[in-house]
């Protein structure tokens, strides 16, 4: 179960205080959400805005380069490759003899730059409900799959059945459209572009993907047979009198990017560190005439993270100095798939293990005022039955909201789960699945993502407290005084 905390009687904006930080974080989501940032698309002239900002406002407030490299002070290079479809190649033999099948109906793809299959065998194994078959049956062969699930098999199951195939040994899957998806909605799906770091040696897998009047005509008068075995629970593989060659080549676009990284350096940064991260990237240009407006500007996703996240750094700057370093990061390409959050995991300015707590700040101005906070990733970090007694510092009520779940795999912090970092996410953006509905609905990663008349900040204020609040208990070695291995 997700728990969330309900903010105490106290309300954002009622006081001098908060209205000033409201005005704060309405200035940083003007700015950074403005038609002259370009939507802050990694690689462009809005990513070197949107950096330089946020550098001259986090140095300004007292925090540091965090990246420890001088030779990248604050921004830390990331560099990705965008893929995406080329070439699509299919042949099939039946006893040696070249079947006259049409370039239609069929689709080859892979995620790397080539990958080519040669005269491999075909072999049957209906829905994929039975036992995975060993590796010795699958090495160098050609799986045959029917995508309609058998009943029963729950969706996620039935979705990852091509991928544990080829982590199993397959040379390549052949998958049937044999049920509710067409050719045309995966290779609307599929053959878009794809987005990884550079150093990712992607190419292992081959995929192949048939309309069934293509299948008729591939597998002749066996067809109507397998389909009918397929429906008995567990049919064990079956090699057809078949070979086949598959080719599929993707282009390559290499993409630098950066993050930035800061630090306010704490009493004892031996101790380990606390963790903030909010990307800063979005879409660019989204749309296209005859629209009017044709920029996602991601004025909550995730303006609205950076602003709070730089309002978190100077409350805490103008504080007393804290026992642990604080890190402040602002991630690049967590729309491309959380590829900042990874890059950083994966060459850390400091041991991973000395990150005591990390904290997610993604679209917290969804929301107004008094919404309870829920926590994205609760059960699966140390962090919990802290993060209570914050709540009960703050004097605020813990619920559940297990509707959050589903923002997990979603947002930065997964990524940072990924590297064994403890990381939550902790927002009143999802706490109200009506309202969440009716962002995603709506103004998510499009061009109405912008700031303007009645554009909500009650909870992106609260959202500045309870994040001050964590990121002082955690970084104090009284209150969490150990670096718990993992």
């Amino acid at each position: 179960m997700l728990a969330s905390l309900a903010l105490g009687p106290a309300q954002a904006g009622t006081t001098d205080a908060d209205r000033g930080l409201e005005a704060a974080l309405r200035r940083h989501i003007e700015t950074l959400a403005s038609d002259d940032f370009g939507g802050r698309e990694p690689g462009t002239d809005g990513e070197s805005k949107t950096l330089r900002y946020l550098a001259r406002e986090w140095f300004t407030i007292g925090l540091v380069s965090g990246t420890n490299d001088p030779g990248n002070a604050w921004f830390a290079p990331v560099e990705l490759v965008e893929r995406a479809p080329s070439r699509s190649m299919a042949s099939f033999q039946r006893n040696r003899r070249m079947l006259g099948l049409p370039a239609t109906g069929i689709l080859v793809l892979t995620s790397g730059p080539r990958q080519l299959l040669e005269d491999a065998p075909l072999v049957f194994i209906g829905r994929g409900d039975g036992a995975m078959p060993p590796r010795g049956e699958l090495a160098g062969r050609i799986v045959v799959l029917l995508d309609a699930p058998p009943a029963g098999m729950d969706a996620d199951t039935a979705a990852s059945r091509q991928d544990r195939l080829i982590e199993a040994g397959a040379g390549a899957v052949l998958t049937v459209l044999d049920g509710e998806r067409t050719l045309e909605a995966v290779a609307e799906r599929r053959t878009r572009a794809g987005y990884a770091l550079a150093d990712d040696q992607l190419g292992g897998d081959l995929e192949a993907f048939v309309t069934a009047d293509y299948a008729t005509g591939l597998f002749g008068p066996d067809w109507p047979a397998l389909v009918k075995a397929a429906d008995t629970p567990g049919v064990p593989p079956r090699p057809l009198p078949l070979t086949g060659t598959l080719e599929a080549t993707t282009r390559e676009t290499r993409i630098s990017t950066h993050n930035l990284v800061g630090r306010l350096p704490g009493r004892n940064p031996e101790r380990g560190a606390v963790l903030l991260v909010a990307h800063w990237d979005h879409f660019g240009t989204c749309a296209a005439p005859p629209a009017e407006d044709l920029i996602c500007n991601g004025a909550i996703d995730n303006a609205s993270g950076l602003a709070v996240l730089t309002e978190v750094a100077r409350v805490l700057a103008k504080g007393r100095r804290l026992d642990r370093d604080v890190y402040f990061l602002a991630t690049s390409a967590e729309e491309l798939g959380l590829l900042g959050a990874h890059a950083f995991a994966e060459n850390p300015p400091l041991p991973l293990a000395s990150i005591v707590a990390a904290f997610n700040i993604d679209s917290p101005a969804i929301g107004p005022a008094g919404q309870p906070l829920t926590v994205i990733g609760h059960g699966r970090t140390e962090l919990d039955g802290d993060i209570a007694k914050v709540a009960r510092s703050l004097k605020v009520k813990i619920e559940t909201n297990p509707v959050a779940d589903g923002f997990l795999h979603r947002q930065d912090g997964w990524a940072l789960l990924q590297h064994d970092i403890p990381a939550v996410m902790v927002s009143s953006s999802y706490s109200d699945p009506a309202r969440v509905e009716r962002f995603m609905d709506t103004t998510y990663h499009r061009p109405s993502d912008q700031i303007g008349a009645g554009f909500e900040l009650g909870g992106a204020v609260e959202d500045v407290a309870v994040q001050v609040a964590l990121v002082r208990w955690f970084a104090s070695v009284k209150n969490y005084p150990r670096i718990k291995p993992r």
